[in-house]
């Protein structure tokens, strides 16, 4: 049975679900950042999922990534599955800016986290789970 992972549930927003990935909103106002996570037990690995799996995590990353550069007009999109801190799978899609607080480097551990304040995550989520509602993947 599907669980999100504690660490995962602590520092991010819920923004809502994919066909197969619930969407996290990152608690880090330096970047915007969004999480995907299939919905699917005990994977930690892409090539774990099933093919259909991997081909729909394909889609809905770049939908996601569309969506996040055109709404935070990003430099560059950064996408990672790294897992060495979080072993289930989940996907970082990252909005980096020449401006931002760890350009051009990684973000991990270049700043310590700001998190969103009460008004900003309301909007902020509100905004981007409207945009991620056409859901064009499945």
């Amino acid at each position: 049975m599907y669980h999100l992972h504690p660490t995962l549930a602590a520092d991010t927003i819920y923004l809502g679900h994919l066909t197969l990935c619930d969407v996290l909103l990152m608690n880090d106002s330096h970047y915007p950042w969004l999480i995907l996570v299939p919905r699917r037990a005990d994977i930690r690995e892409i090539y774990e999922l099933s093919e259909h799996d991997q081909q729909q995590l394909l889609q809905e990353s770049s939908f996601v990534a569309k969506t996040m550069a055109a709404f935070s007009q990003a430099d560059k999109i950064n996408m990672a599955a790294l897992g060495n801190m979080v072993p289930q799978l989940h996907l970082h899609i990252i909005a980096r800016h020449t401006t931002d607080a760890a350009w051009p480097q990684p973000v991990w551990g270049k700043v310590p986290v700001k998190p969103y304040t009460e008004q900003q995550q309301q909007a902020l989520t509100s905004h981007l789970s409207h945009l991620l509602q056409t859901d064009s993947t499945s």
